[in-house]
């Protein structure tokens, strides 16, 4: 019985990824008999389970009490408040944010505050001064080191004497070692931290490059946290920001982004900015300088827009670095353009630009406004790209921002898709964006995406024309679109409760929220995202993460998910505590079921009445069972002692989580 029961709570909580029960629990518990099976509904969800839907898809998930502050609130009101996340008290999140200072810099003051590679090596080579005093000339110090060793590493290996195996020892004993972290200095690193907190942080910036290089690589995890523990944020960013300044840029941003995520109370906001992100994807590591600017980009571009003009977002997003950059628009230039005439008379000079880049014209049309099936030609492609020609960014690589550089827009008229547009600078390209944004099938196009999110993977088509209507009538207001979305019978529908998959960013982040968990260190989230498969701003390709089932259920990403959900019940995940209070374990039989019949049908009905409020669909009921038999395959040998004691150490780690909290009156490994 026992080593059914682990393996098929798991899967079975795994399998229930679409839904949170901290809050579904509160809705009350049915007698034993009823729950076992869910009885009869009627075609629109009531009650309590209406606002647990409307928890479950306008927001990253339920917290506890969450259900009884929108039942005394009214939830037409709650649904209200959320469109107009202005009239939110978001005082504890600002809190929570002051800890990321640098968030709030220019990309221009970023890049020169936590320099990227680039601007190391216009340093090196005498085009940017060095910083003249203090932990900011320090940064660019250590930073100048560390480039000189990659280097001569690189030379050392390219330089190598012919026919010499450079996997060989004595190959390797020519070559600098960087790899192999040195020895800590216990009494050096037990003198630093015995520093208050501004001295510690003058003895780091006062070490020399090597030996600054040399004390961060020694340092152990709990070292290193330890270190920075009761810094101010100012102070825990210099620390950073001289082990690795672009280190410090990459990690703020998604901690920052998975605290809004998790502790925001406008939920709708932070969830349609994920949504607008993931549509206007930027890759972070497309180059040096996108981090940089990808600060800017959520903060300033995504963010306030979210649920306003679509049109507004639309442009703000053509004309943000960020995403000139990521395809490639910026170094467009018009055929027939001066700066092209000027290229021809210099045959012999170095070509840093290749001439028109249709990429940003191809994305505009297919991903970001009329579809791949709204209309267009490759004709059309061609014209758009002539149009945005000189749309491109003023020195990317120390910070700057767009440009209108006339020298490289195409002259003349274009023609897109029947449309004419004359010749008129950076107008042309406004004029191109709110033709896209006008158009019928750009309303049908981003109304169906939005059903998708918050409705269902194959949304009515009856919905996505009235959200179209709505999306021409108020001129792309997005606001008004999600009003005819979430006052839709489509939407209410009994069929669509818990019908969701998460993606595995709204699995994280909602575990966090229905545990109420404790968060000092936010990067074992970070982590669990990428090995889910969903890097935060870590979609390579321009067309995003998918929003349906297909992508993210599997037996391997089911197990992922298990194993994350063991290492977060069991806080076992550094710098993260749940408070759930583990609750003396019972088991509520229900007819028809016995609790010793050792085979799985029984047992899943068993652990089903134990977990999950109302039951669950014959579907996911099917999916759990099937999982659960390819688990089973992978341990044939299950009959031997070791495995079985192996699954009671599983079962033990499920069992105290397996009954409601008392206090709060939730079941929190199910999310």
């Amino acid at each position: 019985m026992q080593f059914f029961q682990a393996p098929l709570t798991a899967v079975l909580c795994l399998s229930l990824v679409g839904q949170s029960l901290s809050a579904v629990a509160q809705a009350g518990s049915p007698d034993s008999a009823d729950r076992n099976r869910p009885a009869y509904r009627s075609a629109q969800l009531q009650g309590d389970e209406r606002i647990l839907h409307a928890l479950n898809r306008f927001t990253f998930g339920p917290r506890p009490g969450d259900l009884q502050e929108i039942r005394t609130m009214g939830l037409d009101k709650w649904i209200e408040q959320q469109l107009h996340p202005a009239s939110i008290d978001e005082t504890d999140l600002r809190a929570r944010l002051a800890q990321f200072p640098a968030m709030e810099w220019t990309p221009a003051q970023l890049l020169y505050r936590a320099p990227s590679n680039a601007i190391i090596r216009q340093t090196i080579a005498g085009k940017l001064p060095l910083p003249e005093h203090g932990a900011l000339r320090a940064v660019y110090e250590n930073q100048i080191f560390r480039f000189s060793e990659k280097k001569q590493a690189k030379d050392q290996k390219k330089n190598l004497p012919a026919g010499l195996d450079p996997n060989t020892a004595e190959a390797s004993q020519m070559r600098v070692d960087l790899s192999s972290a040195p020895e800590v200095d216990e009494q050096q690193f037990a003198r630093i931290l015995s520093l208050a907190p501004d001295q510690r942080v003058s003895a780091l910036a006062a070490m020399p490059p090597e030996a600054a290089d040399n004390f961060f690589k020694s340092l152990r995890p709990q070292q290193r946290a330890s270190l920075v523990r009761d810094l101010t944020p100012d102070l825990k960013e210099v620390v950073l920001d001289l082990e690795g300044p672009q280190r410090l840029v990459n990690q703020e941003i998604i901690a920052q982004r998975l605290t809004r995520d998790i502790y925001s109370s406008a939920q709708l906001q932070e969830v349609m900015t994920d949504f607008w992100m993931n549509h206007f994807t930027v890759f972070l590591h497309k180059n040096d300088e996108m981090p940089y600017y990808l600060v800017s980009y959520e903060r300033d571009v995504i963010r306030p827009r979210a649920l306003g003009k679509f049109e507004d977002l639309l442009e703000a997003t053509a004309h943000s670095p960020a995403m000139l950059l990521y395809l490639d628009n910026a170094s467009s230039i018009g055929p027939d353009s001066l700066a092209a005439e000027r290229a021809q008379l210099r045959p012999n000079e170095k070509k840093r630009n290749e001439g028109l880049n249709e990429n940003y014209a191809r994305e505009l049309m297919e991903l970001h406004t009329v579809g791949v099936n709204g209309g267009y030609t490759q004709a059309d492609v061609t014209q758009v790209a002539r149009i945005l020609t000189g749309w491109t960014v003023d020195r990317p690589q120390r910070g700057g921002e767009f440009q209108f550089d006339p020298r490289r827009h195409e002259p003349g008229a274009k023609t897109v898709m029947g449309k004419k547009f004359k010749e008129h600078g950076e107008q042309e390209g406004r004029d191109l964006l709110h033709m896209l944004a006008s158009r019928p099938t750009t309303a049908q196009f981003i109304s169906r995406k939005l059903a998708i999110r918050f409705v269902s993977d194959d949304p009515p088509q009856a919905l996505i024309d009235r959200m179209a209507r709505t999306f021409l009538s108020s001129d792309g207001d997005i606001k008004a679109v999600l009003t005819s979305l979430f006052h839709s019978p489509e939407f209410w529908e009994a069929g669509a409760y818990r019908a969701k998959v998460k993606t595995p960013i709204e699995f994280l982040v909602s575990a966090a929220r229905a545990s109420n968990a404790q968060i000092e260190n936010l990067q074992p989230l970070a982590n669990a995202a990428r090995e889910m498969g969903m890097p935060l701003y870590g979609c390579v390709t321009p067309n995003g993460y998918s929003w349906t089932a297909d992508t993210w259920v599997s037996t391997n990403a089911l197990v992922t998910r298990m194993n994350f959900a063991l290492s977060f019940a069991a806080n076992r995940l550094p710098g993260i505590a749940n408070t759930w209070t583990p609750a003396q374990r019972t088991e509520t039989s229900s007819p028809n079921v016995n609790p010793t019949a050792a085979d799985p049908t029984s047992e899943e009905r068993r652990l089903e009445n134990l977990l999950v409020e109302g039951g669950v669909s014959e579907t996911t009921r099917a999916a759990v069972l099937q999982q659960f038999e390819q688990q089973k395959n992978r341990l044939s040998f299950a009959a031997q002692p070791e495995t079985l004691a192996s699954a009671e150490r599983l079962d033990s780690v499920f069992a105290p989580y397996l009954t409601r909290n008392d206090k709060t009156n939730c079941s929190p490994v199910c999310f």
